[in-house]
């Protein structure tokens, strides 16, 4: 399927896919501010809460590695089961830690320093990196970028995380392959970042969802990598919405108001 008729099937399909703007709840700025501060205040008891499990889990985890060195490779049979169970609980230990490093990831969130960056440059680098991963799983990776998308205050690497997280995602949901499309746009005095896939698509009932912490319809998957994505927006006064179609593919539109323009990074560009 050609990406403009992906783009124009999704787009026709919005009111299925639309996703909650979760970065002005309210519209009030009093409100906002004083959901943010409640949100700073949870998010240092977050931080606070996943050190203290940290550290003890750093021990198991320790302790586990020394009681299997013990065990070695013994032939006796109390001995390999013993083993065996030592192996699943080192691994559930393992999981639960990235799983903590990931949360405690979205929590140091709460203050992302900005510098100008040229979004196309960003994604031009991002598709250099990330092209021959998608080659080796049949995905044909395209751009379109828009040379009037000014340069902005933004944090480049954080940036480039959220958007090799979206790939890497887009990526899953074509297991046979597919195109990947990545382009930029400015619209209404806002820079548009969109990643698209003609994946599977997201069912209607798991789409209000995607951006929950820990959610996932994944096997094995954490459920924090779209919640960071979010986070890592929102840091810089952006906001994210996916729309999806089911068998059709699936599009996250990303947008950032064109806060500050510097002139002379503009012309280097061009």
């Amino acid at each position: 399927m050609a990406s403009t008729d992906l783009n124009t099937e999704l787009v026709e399909d919005s009111s299925a896919g639309e996703a909650l703007d979760f970065t002005h709840p309210t519209g009030h700025l009093d409100e906002v501010g004083s959901l943010r501060r409640q949100l700073h205040e949870i998010a240092q008891m977050a931080g606070a809460l996943v050190h203290e499990i940290r550290n003890p889990l750093s021990t198991m985890i320790l302790n586990l590695d020394l009681i299997r060195e013990d065990i070695g490779a013994s032939s006796d049979p109390k001995d390999r089961r013993i083993a065996k169970k030592v192996d699943r609980v080192r691994q559930e230990s393992l999981r639960l830690q990235d799983l903590l490093e990931a949360f405690l990831g979205i929590v140091r969130l709460e203050q992302t320093a900005l510098e100008p960056t040229d979004l196309n440059a960003l994604v031009e680098d991002l598709c250099d990196f990330f092209e021959p991963q998608a080659a080796s799983h049949q995905v044909v990776l395209r751009r379109h970028l828009d040379e009037m998308v000014p340069v902005m205050q933004l944090n480049s690497e954080l940036l480039k995380q959220a958007l090799l997280n979206l790939c890497l995602n887009a990526q899953q949901a074509m297991p046979d392959g597919g195109e990947l499309i990545l382009g930029t746009r400015l619209d209404d005095g806002q820079a548009v970042l969109e990643v698209t896939d003609t994946g599977k698509g997201i069912l209607k009932k798991d789409l209000g969802r995607v951006f929950e912490p820990f959610y996932s319809t994944r096997k094995g998957g954490s459920g924090l990598g779209l919640p960071t994505c979010r986070r890592i927006v929102e840091a810089q006064g952006g906001s994210i919405h996916v729309y999806s179609t089911p068998g059709v593919g699936t599009r996250f539109v990303v947008n950032f108001s064109v806060n500050q323009i510097h002139e002379e990074l503009k012309r280097e560009r061009v």
